[in-house]
């Protein structure tokens, strides 16, 4: 029983641990998409505010 326990106490923490790396992943992936998005607003803000003063 004891080692079924630990086994079982084993595996969660492993459990944890992937879930963890996924959470990190995937912040790291939404925080990426939304600098690149705004570095593109951001890029055509500027050539139209350009464009507007030529």
């Amino acid at each position: 029983m004891t080692d079924t326990g630990n086994a079982n106490k084993a595996r969660n923490r492993e459990i944890a641990r992937n879930e963890e790396v996924k959470q990190v992943t995937g912040s790291a992936r939404v925080s990426i998409w939304a600098i690149a998005m705004a570095v593109i607003v951001g890029g055509i803000l500027f050539t139209l505010g350009w464009l507007g003063l030529r």
